[in-house]
C-alpha cells in the first residue's frame, strides 16, 4: 500500500498546472514550456506583453530574473528551471518563494544551442536574504 500512495503522490506532483507567463514573441520559453509538458507537468503558457508586471507581483527582482515567469503551488519559477528541480521543491516544500535560474544559460531547459555552460538554480526568499543554491549543472 505505501508503494501505491507513494506512486499517487509522485503523479501527482508531476501534474501540478504550471502557469508560464512569457513574452509572444520569445521561443526559448516555449522550449522550455515543451520540457515541462515532456516531463508530466500541466502547463497554462499565457502570451502577453506585461511579464515585467508578473515578475513585479511575484517580487522577482532584476539580480534573479530571467525571460519568463512561472507559477506552481505557490511557489514562482523563474527562467529555465529544470523540471526535475521544480519537483524536488514540490515534494520538499521548502519554505522559499521559489526557484529561478537568473539570465538565461546554455544548456539549461529550453536553452539547448550546442553550448553547454556552468549554472545554478537558486531558491529565494521574498526578504532580503540572498539567493542559495538549490541544485548546480557543471559542465
Amino acid at each position: 500500500m505505501p508503494l501505491a500512495l507513494a506512486g499517487l503522490t509522485t503523479s501527482t506532483m508531476a501534474a501540478s498546472t504550471v502557469e508560464v507567463h512569457s513574452d509572444p514573441n520569445c521561443g526559448c520559453c516555449g522550449a522550455w514550456v515543451e520540457h515541462l509538458e515532456a516531463n508530466g507537468f500541466e502547463v497554462d503558457h499565457q502570451r502577453h506583453n506585461d511579464v515585467r508586471g508578473v515578475k513585479i507581483e511575484q517580487g522577482v527582482t532584476p539580480q534573479i530574473a530571467s525571460c519568463h515567469t512561472a507559477i506552481v503551488d505557490g511557489y514562482v519559477i523563474e527562467g529555465h528551471v529544470p523540471a526535475d528541480d521544480i519537483k524536488a521543491l514540490l515534494k520538499e516544500r521548502p519554505e522559499v518563494a521559489g526557484l529561478t535560474v537568473p539570465g538565461m544559460p546554455h544548456g539549461s531547459p529550453g536553452m539547448e544551442t550546442g553550448r553547454e555552460d556552468d549554472y545554478a538554480v537558486l531558491s529565494w526568499t521574498r526578504d532580503s536574504q540572498p539567493p542559495e543554491i538549490f541544485r548546480e549543472y557543471l559542465q
